[in-house]
Formats: structure tokens, sequence, C-alpha cells
């Protein structure tokens, strides 16, 4: 436990110095004796945790991908966070995702026990037809993206309110306004309803989502227009998302 605890002592140095130190000036600054120093340099050069550079000591590549995953987590708890206070103050179960290289990717889903979140017994990937998240995300589409995926991910029936084909969802789609709310009503679930807005990320589509039960239907639309208005208040915790 010693020789870790001196070790990443010599990790917090290295990192606190952008064009490197020698091992002298590491030693000082961490109270280690030189040959301790020395040692435990070698070993973290070996291991890749630092590496050497005309005597001095810089951090290696696997110390950067900890600082990067690091990071990756504090982006994706910052957004976990957001969404869990506004998942209580509106009363629904709200989602996140995106369309990222030509799949649909749900990025988080913040539900509780008295708001629980539609059981995904259809993967959300392949069934984007039928459901308010996929059907926002291909609304934003151009019409090439939008066919490349039905090519792959082709209509089909899920429920009885189900689109029944692509040229009846082509038809909706195009018909939706790139900034519109989007309604389906027990089209991936029977007995659930769902309505998903438009976020602008970048270049990148996104939407925020809620469902509800069915007998609710009447909270729907504006629970998803109070979201829709006041959405802003999330888009920081949004854009850090899209590199996670």
């Amino acid at each position: 436990m010693g020789s870790v605890q001196r070790a990443m002592r010599l990790l917090e140095s290295v990192a606190g110095h952008a064009y490197g130190a020698p091992a002298k000036q590491l030693a000082r600054e961490t109270g280690l004796a030189l040959p301790t120093t020395y040692h435990l340099l070698r070993t973290l050069v070996h291991e890749g945790y630092l590496r050497r550079d005309k005597g001095l000591f810089f951090l290696g590549e696997a110390a950067e991908r900890l600082s990067a995953a690091g990071a990756q987590q504090k982006r994706r708890s910052t957004l976990v966070d957001a969404f869990a206070r506004w998942r209580d103050a509106i009363g629904v179960p709200l989602y996140y995702a995106v369309y990222r290289d030509g799949e649909i990717t749900v990025m988080c889903v913040s539900d509780a026990p008295g708001t629980p979140a539609v059981e995904e017994w259809a993967d959300f990937r392949e069934t984007g037809h039928a459901h308010a998240i996929g059907q926002c995300l291909l609304s934003q589409l151009d019409e090439r993206a939008r066919r490349d995926h039905l090519d792959r991910y082709p209509v089909q029936p899920l429920t009885p309110y189900t689109v029944r084909d692509s040229h009846s969802l082509l038809r909706r789609l195009e018909r939706t306004r790139r900034m519109d709310l989007v309604i389906e009503r027990q089209e991936y679930a029977v007995g659930t309803v769902c309505a998903a807005i438009p976020i602008t990320v970048g270049s990148t589509a996104a939407t925020m989502a809620i469902s509800l039960p069915a007998h609710q239907a009447d909270r729907l639309l504006p629970t998803a227009q109070r979201l829709q208005a006041e959405a802003g208040a999330l888009l920081g915790s949004l854009a850090l998302s899209i590199s996670i």
C-alpha cells in the first residue's frame, strides 16, 4: 500500500508540470528519497503511466486514458443529475437520445418508482419507426439518411397502432417540421403514449422525450410543451453528453 501511495504522489506531481519535470524536482515535491523516486519512476514508465523525454517525466498514455475515462464519467453524472431534477419537477420519466453513426442511441433514461419508464421490449435501435424518440430523430435527418435507416431497419407492426409501412412513415416525417413536437400513441407499446421534442446540439440530431400511461394522455401535450419551453436549462448538460 505504501508503494501505491508513493506512486500516486509522483503521478500527481508530474501532472502538475505541463512541460515535464526531472526526477530530483519530483523527489523534493513529494518528499521521497531520490533512490525511491528513481525506482518508482522507472516502474511507472515501464507500465505506461509516465514517459521520459530528455530527462523530464510526463504523463504517459495509460494515465491519459484514466483521465479521459474520469472526464467521461463526470459528464455522464452531470447529465444524469440534471435529468433526475427535471423528472421530479415535471413528474414523468425522461429520455434523451441521439442519432449517431447511423444508429439511434439512448444516452439517458431517468425514471422513478412512481414514474416508471417504458419497458424496452423491442430494441429501440431497430424500432425507430414505432416510438416518438425514433420518429423525432428520423424527422431531423435528410431523405437519404431516413431511407438508409429504414432499409436497415424495416417498418414492422409492433401494435395495432403502429404505422403500417415505410411509405406511410416517410410521408408522416416529411410533414413534420424540423423542430416540431412528435406525438406517438401506443405505436410502440399498448397502454403508453409518448412525446419527443427535437434538440439542437451542434450538428447532431437529438431528442428529449417523455412517456405516460395511456389513461393520462391528456397530460402528454402540456407536459411536453413545458419541457420544450424550458429545455434551455438542460442544453449545457446535453452538449456535454455528445462526447460520452
